[in-house]
């Protein structure tokens, strides 16, 4: 984790109202260490998250099929493009 952090690997955390990371589980909902949801790679071309970005809505905990809102993963594809 500290190397993680030291690199600035830790791309997405879970946060209160306030902005900070959270380990309490009204804000993260995965109880993850250190609130992180998301890292990437050394090199920031590869990013790795906890939680199911395309699933929203009514459609949070069930797997979905066409209605889906990828948006983060076609802005990286664009960024790298």
């Amino acid at each position: 984790m500290k190397r993680l952090e030291q690199n600035g690997q830790i791309a997405l955390q879970y946060v209160d109202a306030d902005g900070n990371a959270a380990e309490d589980e009204t804000w993260n909902i995965n109880g993850s260490y250190n609130a992180v949801e998301g890292i990437t790679s050394p090199d920031g071309r590869v990013l790795g998250k906890m939680t199911h970005a395309e699933r929203i809505g009514k459609d949070v905990a069930v797997n979905i099929f066409g209605n889906q809102d990828l948006k983060i993963f076609a802005s990286g594809v664009s960024y790298f493009s």
